[in-house]
Formats: C-alpha cells, structure tokens, sequence
C-alpha cells in the first residue's frame, strides 16, 4: 500500500511522513521528489519548465521505482509529495491502479494565513519565495479537484505528531 501525503509545500508533508512512518509497522518513507532530482542531473539538462513535475518521464518514474520499491520490500510506502496538477495525479494514480498498488490519499490542509505564517517562519528553511509562489496554485487545486480525491487532514491547528496518528489511525482502521 501507498500513504501519500499530499499538500502544498510547506505544509509539513516530510515531517508528518516520518512519523508516519515510525506508526506504521513495516512501512518506509519514499521521496518521490528524488526522482525529479535524477532527472535534473541529466547532461545536457532537459527543457526546463520550471518544475520536473512537468518532465513527461517524472510520473511514470515515480509509478515504477514505487512499484519496484514494494515489490522488494512489501508493506507500505509513505510518500510525502506536493502534486497540484489534477492530470499529473491522475498518470500516477492510474499507474498505481494498474498495478493493483492500493494508494491512500491524504492531503495536509491549512488555511493560506497559516501556510503563509509557516512558511515565513520556517527556522529551518528560512522564508521561500519557492514555497510562497505554490500557496495560489494549491488554493486553486483545493477549489477545484484535490480536497474530492483525497482525505483531507485539516492540520491548522494540529501539531505533525497529531497529524500523523490521524492518518496512521486511518490507514490501520
């Protein structure tokens, strides 16, 4: 099985994956923005177009290596990963299905004022003009299509840990 944990970047996606994963017996987390990173080392570089989500390679990457993934270890895959585009969503998750992969779909979910505030006081990453530029895209994605194909985890005023024994609880239920 797959836990994805989607959401708009910097909504706590890696955080609440990792904790995730430590509540659910036999399951590992996956990246799959790891693979976006291979395909941007590739030399010469790919068209750019601003996100190697738009890379046609980058779904069905995504489908394979997670597939291959579980395919060695069994159990389940937690994979933290912001996907706002409904069609990107759509190849991945028919690539899944295609391979009988049953995928649970959570989305992190904050108001934008809570993003926002999150994002510019991220001791971590320090403020992200990256992260700050996805808050419309993920609003728009929210009005039409994402809230309808996942469980929405309203994490406004939950911590990560909270968060992630919903979704744990969830997923054992």
């Amino acid at each position: 099985m797959i836990v994805w944990l989607n959401g708009t970047h910097g909504a706590g996606k890696t955080t609440t994956g990792a904790l995730v994963q430590q509540l659910i017996p036999d399951s590992r987390v996956f990246d799959a923005e790891k693979v976006g990173e291979t395909l941007m080392d590739v030399k010469p570089g790919l068209p750019w177009t601003g996100n190697f989500q738009d890379w046609a390679p980058w779904r069905p990457l995504v489908v394979e290596t997670a597939r291959h993934i579980l395919g060695f270890t069994g159990g389940t895959l937690v994979m933290p990963m912001t996907v706002l585009v409904e069609q990107y969503w759509r190849e991945i998750s028919a690539g899944l299905a295609h391979h009988d992969i049953p995928v649970r779909h959570f989305v992190l979910h904050a108001d934008q004022d809570t993003l926002r505030g999150r994002i510019e006081g991220d001791t971590v990453l320090g403020p992200s003009a990256f992260r700050r530029a996805h808050l419309e895209p993920y609003a728009e994605a929210v009005r039409t299509w994402l809230h309808a194909e996942a469980e929405v985890v309203d994490t406004t005023h939950l911590t990560p840990d909270q968060a992630a024994r919903r979704i744990a609880e969830a997923v054992k239920g």
